[in-house]
């Protein structure tokens, strides 16, 4: 059996596959939590969330819910699935965001896990962008 250099290994693809649905399970749970739960117990059990406006919560809330679905939903489907690096890279940006706000509101304990998670979201927007792209129907 040769190896194709072009052509990405089955090994990344499953790699991204589970990076992207460990990725959009936290981030479908974590949005809705935002968006659904009542903003007084939010202020109460997130430090974050007392720093923020309710426009801010929900805004982020959204974003992760629909950057949960971009992670999946294009590539699945084969419709748009560029859609899924675009989702990708919202998500770290906005997990790069978090982390800003972590460090001003001195948060240290949530530094590395935003960082970390923005990392494996830039790793699937590049892996899915650039070295395993899914071709659309």
């Amino acid at each position: 059996m040769s190896s194709n250099t072009t052509s990405p290994s089955k090994a990344l693809h499953i790699g991204l596959w589970v990076l992207q649905i460990l990725l959009a399970f936290m981030f479908l749970m974590a949005g809705a939590s935002k968006f659904f739960t009542p903003l007084e117990a939010q202020r109460t059990s997130m430090e974050w969330a007392k720093h923020a406006s309710d426009a801010v919560i929900y805004i982020a809330g959204l974003a992760e819910i629909l950057g949960g679905l971009g992670l999946i939903l294009p590539s699945l489907l084969r419709i748009m699935p560029w859609l899924t690096s675009i989702a990708a890279l919202g998500l770290a940006i906005v997990m790069l965001i978090a982390t800003a706000l972590n460090i001003s509101i001195g948060e240290s304990k949530a530094i590395m896990p935003t960082i970390l998670i923005s990392g494996i979201a830039l790793f699937v927007a590049w892996g899915r962008y650039k070295k395993a792209p899914i071709s659309a129907k």
